[in-house]
């Protein structure tokens, strides 16, 4: 699923595959803490972190 979601965010999102791996090393780092630790660290603003849990809803 992690690889879904990191799909959509580099296809539908823009989001960088280096800005997704570095969320990826956080300690912290799941699915659901992935969109939030971007967002924290500024990678993701407020528009794509709602686009993102709408994306998790549906699949």
């Amino acid at each position: 699923m992690i690889k879904r979601l990191t799909e959509f965010w580099r296809t539908e999102l823009g989001i960088s595959t280096a800005a997704i791996s570095l969320a990826e090393k956080n300690p912290h780092a799941e699915l659901h803490t992935l969109p939030i630790i971007l967002w924290q660290y500024g990678l993701l603003n407020l528009e794509q972190l709602d686009r993102t849990f709408e994306w998790l809803e549906t699949v």
